[in-house]
């Protein structure tokens, strides 16, 4: 037994071919983010960290002037802070790429394809 689809009749080709379209588009657009390094710095750049838009953390540079051993608190802190924004960084441009995408099948906000 097939799946009938709404409008199958009338242009629902169409319509499948625009989502097969947009599928094949968002798996490259999550692709080309997965690929990208985002970097964000903490301590007015004592600490830079990249991440892969795969989540990854690539790198963390530590700025070796301010390495105090009495004060690992601080440098702890400004870790955290360039990760959350690196990963932040990630997020958004994955987010943003999704958006472009699915804006051509005219779904009303709130309503996107989950990725």
């Amino acid at each position: 037994m097939k799946a009938r689809i709404p409008g199958a009749q009338q242009g629902g080709g169409n319509m499948m071919k625009k989502l097969q379209d947009m599928q094949a588009a968002m798996e490259k657009a999550q692709a080309d983010v997965e690929a990208t390094d985002f970097t964000a710095t903490a301590g007015g750049g004592v600490v830079e960290v990249v991440v892969s838009g795969a989540h990854e953390v690539k790198s963390i540079n530590i700025n070796p002037e301010v390495v105090d051993p009495d004060d690992t608190e601080m440098l702890s802190d400004m870790i955290i802070a360039a990760v959350n924004e690196a990963m932040r960084k990630s997020e958004e441009a994955m987010n943003k790429a999704m958006e472009s995408v699915q804006g051509g099948l005219g779904l009303p906000p709130g309503l996107g394809l989950p990725f």
